[in-house]
């Protein structure tokens, strides 16, 4: 997968206004998965949620696609060394970030671990559409705007090392908590840096989906869940 070069290039107002869009949608679609589909019809509320998340991103990206002819090739852009790096990163990230600075982040914040508890039971629910949503629309989406339009954009009118930077801040702000963002911020400039060494989409795709299915399930089975 990867994007195609964007012709012109994005100011930082520009982006920033595209992700908090993308925001925007991310809240609408929670709003409606917890005051909606579970109320109304709880059986069904995984499935609903996961319909709305993938409506919410055909929505965006064909936004993106009518504004700056934003072409998404699933082909170019794969190499060995590519993947390598991949799934180099995404088991570095799983160990810096899930083993290392997040316990530390986690203690740092009262009541960490009670939305911990939470979200471990949410995700057991119903695994499979959990799964989908976390280990595969979520890398997906994350890493077209974040690395391909929003780090491809910005480089072109600041260079790659404000580009990164920024594109880094503006990830870690999509995450919901202060544990999250801290850790989103470290994942969002190894995965830039992923980007710009490959050029490839697909890597950090890749990367992103590797990182969130060793969480994962590292979470949801118990005999990994050593905290």
């Amino acid at each position: 997968m990867r994007v195609a070069k964007m012709d012109k290039g994005l100011s930082i107002g520009e982006g920033a206004l595209w992700v908090l869009a993308w925001f925007g949608l991310m809240l609408l679609y929670t709003f409606l998965d917890v005051a909606v589909w579970r109320k109304i019809t709880p059986r069904h509320a995984k499935l609903l949620n996961i319909i709305s998340i993938a409506l919410c991103m055909g929505g965006f990206l064909s936004l993106l696609k009518s504004k700056y002819n934003f072409q998404i090739d699933f082909v170019n852009g794969i190499s060995i060394e590519g993947i390598f790096l991949a799934v180099g990163c995404a088991v570095a990230m799983y160990f810096l970030l899930d083993k290392f600075l997040d316990p530390i982040f986690e203690g740092m914040l009262p009541g960490s671990e009670d939305r911990y508890q939470e979200t471990l039971q949410h995700l057991r629910e119903a695994p499979i559409l959990s799964f989908i949503q976390v280990c595969i629309l979520a890398p997906v989406m994350e890493e077209i705007l974040m690395r391909g339009f929003l780090l491809g954009g910005l480089s072109v009118s600041y260079g790659k090392v404000t580009a990164l930077f920024i594109s880094s801040v503006l990830f870690a702000l999509l995450h919901f908590n202060m544990v999250q963002t801290l850790s989103a911020l470290i994942c969002g400039i190894v995965l830039g840096l992923l980007y710009i060494q490959t050029d490839s989409l697909i890597c950090c795709v890749a990367a992103h989906a590797g990182y969130n299915i060793i969480s994962y399930f590292a979470m949801i089975f118990p005999f990994f869940n050593k905290r």
